[in-house]
C-alpha cells in the first residue's frame, strides 16, 4: 500500500500535477536542446562546429532530429506497456509536435538556404528526385497530425483521431526510406534506423488485435478438426 501511495504522490505531487509541472516542461526543454546545439555549432560556441558546409549540416541534423523524435513517439507505447507506466502517453503529443517542428526546419533549410526560394527547382526536385519525393510526402502526412494534436481536436474526432494518428507508422517508414536514399555512400546509420523501426513495428504487430483474432480463429479451426484427421 505504501508503494502505491509513493508512486501516486512523488514530491507531494499526484500524477496529473507531476506531468504538468515537471515532466512536460522537462520534455519541452529537451526538445529545444538540438536546436540550441545547432545554433552553437553554427557560431562555434562551446567548441562545437558545423563544418565547412553549414547548410548541409543544418539539413542533416534537423532531418535526423525529426526522425529521432518520430522513433521516440513509437517507443512510448512499448515503454508504457512493458514498464507499467501508462501516463507516458501524456508526453507523446509534445514529442510529436517537436518532430514536426524539426521536419519543417529540415525542409525550410532546403528551400531557403539550399535552393534560395526557387520554387521551380523545389517542384522539379520533388517530382524528379525520389528521395525528396518520399521526404516531402512524409512532411505532408505530418501536417494533419500536428493540426489535430490539441485536446479539442481529439474530442471532436473521437475514434477517428486514433485512426488518423496511425499515419505515424507510414511517416516513420517514409522517413527511414528518405534517409536511406539520401545516404549514397555509408548506409550503416540508415540501416540501424531500419532495424529499430522493424523491431517497433514487429512489437506493434505482435500486440495487435488483428493478430489475436487470427490466432483465435486458428485455435477454433484446430478444435473443429474431425476425428482421425492427421496431425
Amino acid at each position: 500500500m505504501m508503494d502505491a501511495v509513493t508512486r501516486q504522490h512523488f514530491l507531494g505531487l499526484n500524477v496529473e500535477r507531476r506531468y504538468r509541472l515537471l515532466y512536460k516542461p522537462a520534455v519541452f526543454v529537451a526538445g529545444l536542446a538540438p536546436l540550441a546545439w545547432m545554433i552553437c555549432a553554427l557560431f562555434g560556441g562551446f567548441g562545437f562546429s558545423a563544418g565547412v558546409d553549414q547548410v548541409k549540416f543544418l539539413e542533416l541534423e534537423n532531418g535526423k532530429t525529426a526522425l529521432n523524435l518520430i522513433m521516440l513517439t513509437l517507443m512510448i507505447t512499448p515503454a508504457r506497456q512493458l514498464a507499467g507506466l501508462p501516463h507516458l502517453v501524456r508526453l507523446r503529443r509534445m514529442i510529436g509536435l517537436f518532430a514536426f517542428f524539426y521536419a519543417l526546419l529540415h525542409f525550410s533549410v532546403y528551400v531557403v538556404l539550399d535552393l534560395d526560394l526557387n520554387w521551380h527547382m523545389v517542384g522539379a526536385d520533388v517530382v524528379k528526385r525520389p528521395y525528396i519525393t518520399v521526404g516531402f510526402t512524409a512532411l505532408l502526412l505530418l501536417v494533419p497530425l500536428a493540426v489535430t494534436s490539441t485536446n479539442r481536436m481529439m474530442r471532436r474526432l473521437g475514434r477517428d483521431w486514433s485512426r488518423l494518428h496511425r499515419l505515424v507508422y507510414v511517416i516513420a517508414l517514409l522517413g527511414v526510406w528518405h534517409f536511406y536514399w539520401q545516404e549514397k555512400l555509408d548506409v550503416r546509420e540508415p540501416l540501424l534506423y531500419t532495424l529499430m523501426l522493424t523491431i517497433l513495428l514487429g512489437y506493434r504487430f505482435a500486440r495487435s488485435a488483428w493478430l489475436r483474432r487470427l490466432l483465435t480463429l486458428l485455435r477454433v479451426h484446430r478444435g473443429r478438426r474431425p476425428l482421425g484427421h492427421p496431425e
